[in-house]
């Protein structure tokens, strides 16, 4: 019998007797305890909580259209914040053990792609414009036709890509790799370290960062992550303390004069819904948020699915209980980002590590939830993590989500060479909206010349011919006049 079908015989038997906690959130109808719940509830914070350090880095590295940084202090604030009251939600909303944070690669899109165009207020309210369309595309229903336009493996490259892309940058703010000069007057666009080679302090605790954290996820560890964040950041303290170094970059690995701060809500609420039309213009705007919604959307249902299949909560059609709430709630976390400044909010995949200790319930958000809440008033501490302590969790991320590369059939050339579009794209142009721009448009030309023009979706003829638009923005204007 599979686990689907005992919890579906579990949910026709009469409810066991319980508190009112227990029965709320069904936690002996589904088989677990409060002490599992609790024990999947710290588990799955631990090995998330890196998001605290990760995602204020990201957003800290980009510089909006203006040149202006956001606050690192005021971003760990909005990161935890939003955390906290989200996951919170999802486990009271939704009953499901599924954690919700900034989205990695969705906050480099914001960071690197987005911001550079327009004011940071701009960039937030289209995620606050993403996170909506997500409500409506659930309500409406419209999520099945939009799952079923995209072949399976193309959503699959799309992941991969966006993975190389967050690893390419972890190398870069690490100092492993640098841009070459122009003045060097060669044609070769970067190179090792800052000379061609490595050099200092900060880079060794980078490269030693990421033996640390392969290994301990090769020991499957839990936490791996994290744990590797606080231990080289420690390293860097003691190296930093002992040796005269110019610079670590943004964050200087120094100890605070005091470990608890209050929160720094200055970032909440700037956001504009309507300024990126503006500066930017509405064919970029509109293929941004197809950016921000086709990487949270999709990659959310997969983690939900997946998440809900381990804890075996999956009923005999393999649907996902209260799958409409979920959703919902997910996409109201991207909401919930852009109006904090803190990116999109997606679920999170690392709740496998809840699972694991054996949280089936929406409790165990509960616990993670209440310790993103603390998380809040331990912002000096969190703001001493250098780049290069916090960037192997980038290199980590990123071999992660290059694992679904096998997924995909390279023997059939209609999907294989845009899927290696997709992928290569995506780092090579520092862009995660060429990448998918050119695994579409590929997929729709050479699906048509085998004859099976057929076979692709309406919807992705459309939105190939945006991105067509969009490659070709120059000459169209100059042919318009519009210059």
């Amino acid at each position: 019998m599979s686990d689907g079908q005992q919890v579906a015989e579990q949910s026709n038997a009469a409810p066991p007797e319980g508190n009112a906690v227990d029965r709320f959130f069904r936690i002996s109808e589904r088989g677990s305890t409060f002490g599992r719940e609790i024990r999947g509830g710290f588990a799955t914070f631990f090995t998330m909580a890196y998001i605290l350090v990760l995602n204020p880095i990201i957003l800290g590295s980009g510089k909006d259209k203006f040149g202006h940084h956001l606050d690192a202090g005021q971003l760990v604030t909005a990161t935890a914040l939003v955390a906290c009251v989200m996951t919170v939600i999802m486990g009271v909303g939704g009953n499901l053990p599924l954690a919700i944070a900034a989205g990695l690669g969705l906050n480099a899109v914001v960071a690197f792609q987005i911001a550079p165009l327009m004011s940071w207020p701009d960039a937030m309210g289209l995620v606050v414009i993403e996170g909506v369309l997500i409500c409506v595309l659930v309500v409406t229903g419209l999520r099945e036709a939009i799952m079923n336009a995209i072949p399976q493996q193309l959503k699959q490259a799309i992941g991969v890509g966006i993975g190389l892309f967050i690893a390419f940058i972890g190398f870069v703010d690490a100092g492993f790799v640098s841009r070459i000069p122009d003045a060097a007057d060669t044609t070769v666009p970067v190179q090792l370290g800052a000379v061609g080679r490595l050099t200092g302090w900060p880079v060794l605790v980078f490269c030693l960062g990421v033996l640390l954290t392969i290994a301990l996820l090769a020991r499957k560890v839990k936490g791996a992550i994290l744990i590797s964040i606080v231990t080289m950041t420690v390293v860097a303290v003691v190296i930093d303390s002992a040796t005269d170094i110019k610079s670590w970059g943004l964050t200087t690995p120094k100890v605070p004069d005091t470990i608890v701060a209050t929160p720094d809500f200055g970032l909440l609420g700037h956001f504009s819904l309507f300024g990126a039309f503006g500066k930017a213009g509405a064919l970029t705007v509109v293929l941004l948020v197809f950016t921000l919604i086709l990487s949270d959307f999709f990659d959310a249902m997969g983690t939900i699915v997946g998440i809900s299949a381990e804890a075996g909560l999956l009923d005999e059609n393999g649907t996902v209980p209260g799958i409409g709430r979920v959703l919902f709630i997910d996409g109201a976390a991207a909401v919930a980002g852009g109006v904090a400044s803190g990116s999109s909010n997606t679920a999170y995949i690392e709740s496998a590590a809840g699972v694991g200790e054996g949280a089936r319930t929406g409790f165990a958000n509960l616990i993670t939830g209440g310790l993103f809440g603390l998380a809040l008033f331990l912002t000096p501490l969190l703001t001493i993590v250098p780049l290069q302590a916090a960037a192997p969790a980038l290199i980590a991320v990123g071999f992660l989500m290059m694992t679904h590369v096998k997924h995909i059939d390279w023997d059939r050339y209609e999907i294989a060479v845009p899927a290696f579009l997709t992928i290569a794209a995506m780092p090579f142009t520092y862009s995660i909206t060429d990448g998918i721009g050119a695994g579409f448009m590929s997929y729709v030309v050479v699906k048509t010349v085998l004859g099976k023009a057929k076979e692709v979706n309406w919807l992705l003829w459309g939105v190939s011919a945006l991105f067509l638009v969009y490659f070709a923005i120059d000459p169209v204007e100059q042919l318009l006049g519009v210059r």
